[in-house]
């Protein structure tokens, strides 16, 4: 069997997309005589009928519809190459969406992109940022609405592959005048009997205080609820209630405020922050280039890279 070319494939895929010979001679800028000689030796090469004549154009033969699947699969692939091949010839370009929780987007996310695409090779790349809870971020990459999520690597990433990123430190803020202010670390569990400032109910943190209050016999007292952490800290500033907040986002704010921030001893208080995709194939050049960046973007990973090379 002689080897099966590209374009003959496409235009075997541009007919049956078409049923027609004349437009899918347009398409190509080919006349339809030329296309049907391509045709007639495509299915003298396989040894099956491939078209079929009807009343109003041309289908596909149970054959016919079978290579169309492989060669539409054949034509995506290559195109992906020309792509991928293409970004190293010229420059990387493209458009890379990512998702993030609030946390991630409160932590040198921004100045991490921002330094990507200062890098004269990223120039033509474009990244954008959407700020979603934990469950919508893994969501958002099912579903293929974005390349890349970033978020804590507590909820359930099954089917989703994922790299370290960051981490951050989860401490209490409270007013100065408050009684646990005097501590220089806390568990969580003697900040039950306050009150504090949530999250909205289904977000990854909030998820796991009400079960870490569970397991110490405790309800979790909720003066206030918030979206986000800077409201959180407003909400702490009025002295209504304490709050678990990431110690990188909150220091700023805490040091001109005012308040106390008290570190967790908890162990999941050490929160690992990751990458996740679905799968690296599925990855497009400008996508791959931003996740290497955000792996090495960290300060720890020079120090894993050290580590396991010893």
């Amino acid at each position: 069997m002689r080897d099966l070319d590209l374009t003959t494939l496409r235009l075997f895929a541009s007919v049956c997309e078409t049923g027609s010979l004349r437009m899918a001679g347009e398409r190509a800028n080919l006349v339809g005589s030329a296309i049907s000689k391509r045709l007639a030796q495509l299915e003298d090469t396989l040894r099956t009928p491939l078209l079929t004549r009807r009343r109003h154009g041309m289908a596909p033969t149970p054959a016919g519809q079978t290579l169309l699947e492989h060669a539409r699969a054949v034509i995506a692939r290559v195109e992906q190459i020309e792509r991928d091949m293409a970004s190293y010839a010229d420059g990387a370009s493209g458009h890379v969406q990512v998702v993030c929780t609030s946390s991630v987007l409160q932590s040198p996310l921004a100045q991490d992109v921002a330094a990507f695409l200062r890098t004269e090779a990223h120039a033509r790349i474009q990244v954008s940022m959407e700020e979603q809870a934990s469950h919508g971020v893994v969501q958002c990459v099912h579903d293929g609405q974005a390349s890349i999520g970033l978020c804590w690597d507590a909820v359930d990433l099954r089917g989703l592959q994922a790299q370290p990123y960051r981490q951050d430190h989860l401490a209490m803020v409270m007013h100065a005048s408050h009684p646990l202010a005097r501590h220089a670390a806390l568990d969580f569990a003697q900040t039950l009997d306050c009150q504090q400032v949530g999250l909205p109910a289904t977000t990854a943190l909030q998820l796991l205080l009400r079960r870490v209050a569970s397991e110490h016999g405790k309800t979790l007292v909720n003066r206030v609820v918030v979206a986000n952490f800077d409201a959180a800290l407003r909400v702490v500033q009025a002295d209504l209630a304490i709050s678990v907040v990431p110690m990188e986002v909150a220091q700023l704010y805490a040091d001109a405020a005012g308040l106390v921030l008290v570190p967790l001893r908890d162990a999941w208080a050490q929160r690992q922050f990751v990458a996740c995709y679905r799968s690296e194939s599925a990855l497009s050049a400008a996508s791959k280039l931003l996740l290497a960046h955000l792996a090495t973007a960290d300060p720890r990973a020079e120090q894993r890279a050290l580590s396991g090379a010893r």
